[in-house]
């Protein structure tokens, strides 16, 4: 029975890496459509801007047309360059093929003069949104602006963004380096987690290429993972609904599956909380926390959680147990406190092993133990040890990783098969669909406590004397019998 589940196992976990290749092969090949879209770019190219920072914009640019169903009755792109003044390089009607246009945008030069962001706006509003230069009139067509920008403009943003909106233009500003997080807020449009974007520098702007792909792909929402089913996604048209493999239950929430009637857990989130992370990041962790929290069966006998906090410190949060019901869980996980500092991820990784899943901090014996870390950077220490003495402990390893996390790290926190027990993102706002793809296994694992093995193995004994027993009873039955039929 034990080699049947395993192979079962093996089979669903084959076919759902084959649904993950086939959905990333598909974006890779383009197969997503994309909405009829007029998108203009608006990228700062003041003196602050290095050249070589410059010309990795414009790979960003190309790497997101690449992804775009470029054509006349599909999505046109347009490019204004901007410092002290203006540029139209590239207008909406100007290039009919994707090759042109990425060819067009890779002989854009820089300006290198001041940061006029606010007449960058004005312009898009005057003339690259016109239907002079391409721009349509169709309210089934889409306006977006894509801001790229590195400082502090020389002029006021807030008005002349306001009036970008109320035209309808949908705009999307991306901050590099010292920019002011201010002035983004004060471009993009509503909600502004979703329409706002910060790297640390310009070599890391590419890592944003897939959001915009995706963001104007449509037409596959299953395709793109732009969905929350743990299991298997239908494609139906402009939606899709929820199904789960052979052997589960989809649950009422239309999302989940289930197929085991034991969901007990003991849920440790490790939580980096260095001072790379930012402080309104770090309340996008915490929603973070939340939407994996609201996933389990938060109660005194189901899913226990514990919080540690991590930095050049440890601070253990709240241990496991400690709050049973879902609203008392998340509240105590909105009050965390930004610690801020380095970044210790193999002393947090050994504070779990030693401490975190010990039963006088709540754990709870023959419940699986499942440890999730989050971090976004380079561990200042080693975590080899305490990463390997984790998973031989018996513990189900979970690493995410967001900006400048270090894969290798991830993959060797991570637990067997590894492609399914780490994530990556380069932007904090994609946390979520992280969360939608982090699927903790809830079905209960064999207890390694040598007591209670002993137990299960007494009670197959006393099992296997019952039947013994029985069978000796028919023996001695039927001696009887024939000892009757002798005399």
């Amino acid at each position: 029975m034990v080699l049947l589940g395993f192979a079962m196992l093996l089979s669903i976990l084959g076919a759902q890496a084959t649904v993950d290749l086939r959905n990333a092969a598909a974006m890779a090949a383009g197969l997503c459509n994309t909405k009829p879209t007029d998108v203009v770019f608006l990228i700062d190219s003041s003196r602050s801007v290095r050249p070589s920072e410059f010309e990795q914009v414009k790979v960003f640019l190309s790497k997101v047309i690449e992804g775009l169903d470029v054509g006349p009755s599909a999505t046109r792109v347009g490019v204004v360059n901007y410092a002290s003044r203006v540029k139209n390089e590239v207008s909406l009607k100007s290039h009919k093929t994707k090759a042109g246009l990425i060819k067009a945008v890779s002989k854009i030069e820089p300006l290198s003069t001041g940061t006029m962001t606010g007449l960058a706006i004005q312009f898009a509003i005057n003339v690259a949104f016109s239907e002079a230069e391409g721009a349509r009139k169709s309210p089934d067509i889409s306006k977006v602006a894509i801001i790229v920008t590195d400082g502090r403009p020389q002029d006021n943003v807030r008005d002349i963004a306001v009036k970008a909106r109320e035209v309808g233009i949908e705009i999307f500003a991306i901050g590099v380096g010292r920019v002011d997080m201010n002035t983004l807020k004060q471009m993009a449009s509503e909600p502004l987690e979703e329409h706002t974007d910060y790297v640390e520098s310009y070599s890391l702007i590419e890592k944003l290429t897939k959001k915009f792909q995706e963001a104007f792909c449509v037409s596959d929402l299953c395709a793109t993972g732009d969905h929350d089913c743990e299991q298997i996604c239908i494609s139906i048209p402009g939606s899709f609904k929820c199904a789960c493999r052979d052997g589960h239950t989809l649950k009422d929430d239309g999302r989940t599956c289930s197929a085991c009637s034991d969901v007990t857990l003991d849920v440790v989130f490790l939580i980096d909380g260095s001072k790379s992370v930012r402080p309104e990041n770090f309340e996008l962790v915490k929603k973070w926390i939340n939407q994996m929290v609201d996933k389990l069966e938060v109660s005194e006998t189901k899913a226990h959680v514990g919080l540690v906090q991590y930095s050049s410190s440890i601070k253990q949060e709240f241990p496991l147990g400690r709050y049973n019901n879902k609203k008392d869980l998340k509240d105590a996980v909105k009050k965390m406190a930004y610690m801020e500092r380095g970044t210790m991820t193999g002393q947090a990784l050994r504070f779990l092993v030693d401490n975190s899943f010990t039963p006088n901090q709540g754990a709870r014996p023959g419940v699986a133990k499942v440890g999730i870390v989050f971090t976004d950077g380079r561990s200042q220490d080693y975590i080899g040890d305490a990463a390997k003495k984790a998973k031989e402990h018996g513990f189900k390893m979970y690493a995410v990783g967001v900006g400048n996390a270090i894969e290798d790290e991830l993959k060797e926190i991570a637990s067997e098969p590894v492609a399914d027990h780490y994530f990556y993102t380069a932007d904090f706002k994609a946390m979520n669909q992280i969360a939608k793809k982090l699927q903790i296994n809830t079905c209960s694992v064999e207890d390694p406590c040598e007591c209670d093995s002993i137990t299960k193995f007494q009670k197959k004994v006393e099992e296997a004397l019952q039947a013994l027993t029985k069978k000796l009873e028919g023996v001695t039955k039927r001696i009887a019998a024939l000892e009757n039929k002798i005399v």
